[in-house]
């Protein structure tokens, strides 16, 4: 079993809400706020469900999405929004670009839609990480295992997904340490193809852990086979 150049370090995160004092009343505001607000806004209405039900597997609710269709009534532009799939993209920039096209195509048509009644308008929050270390280290596959089915979910959560959207990572931290230390190439990939956005927390764990002991597996009868 291959010897790797760094040992995995488990991180794991607290999260801070923050009220930006930006609001909006229809979907002019909405689309000039969305311009505005740095990627951490963005980030908090698109994922915020899945710190939230982080046990539950329904698909992510958008807020913008929601806000559209539940304050202003506008069906057709929420159905849009609804429809953005946010595990095709890599970056909350890209995201982000993706939903002003939307609304920028309806409020240029002149559609800016009712006004939100006082009290119900669209507040946007920023969503502040604070990462901190654990005490967990792997420096062998095996030992990944041990510590991946030790650590908490919002360990999971942060190396799967705020290191590759809010870190702008091509892939997530257990594929990178796989392929970079242990030049486990193909565990690497199976575990990048895992599509987060459709599971649970702890259902990833668990894929996780199991593809990793199928690996730990092969190698050991190779080695037997010698």
């Amino acid at each position: 079993m291959s010897t790797p150049t760094s040992p995995f370090h488990f991180y794991t995160r607290l999260n801070l809400l923050e009220l930006t004092g930006m609001k909006a009343r229809n979907l002019e505001e909405l689309l000039e706020g969305i311009r505005a607000v740095p990627g951490s806004v963005i980030y908090h209405h698109t994922h915020r469900y899945l710190l939230q039900h982080r046990y539950l597997s329904p698909e992510p609710p958008n807020d913008f999405a929601f806000w559209v269709q539940e304050v202003l009534g506008e069906e057709v532009i929420a159905e849009e929004l609804s429809a953005i799939d946010i595990c095709l993209f890599t970056t909350i920039k890209d995201l982000k670009k993706r939903i002003i096209e939307i609304l920028d195509k309806h409020v240029t048509n002149g559609n800016h839609g009712r006004v939100a009644p006082p009290g119900q308008e669209f507040h946007f929050i920023r969503s502040i990480s604070f990462i901190i270390p654990t005490h967990y280290r792997a420096h062998s596959l095996r030992g990944f295992v041990r510590a991946l089915k030790r650590i908490s979910v919002d360990s999971i959560y942060y190396h799967i997904f705020e290191a590759r959207l809010r870190l702008h990572k091509v892939e997530n931290h257990f594929s990178q340490w796989f392929r970079d230390s242990l030049n486990e190439d193909t565990l690497a990939d199976k575990v990048a193809r895992l599509d987060p956005y459709t599971q649970t927390l702890e259902d990833l764990r668990k894929r996780i852990i199991g593809l990793a002991e199928a690996r730990i597996q092969e190698i050991e009868h190779a080695g037997k086979n010698k």
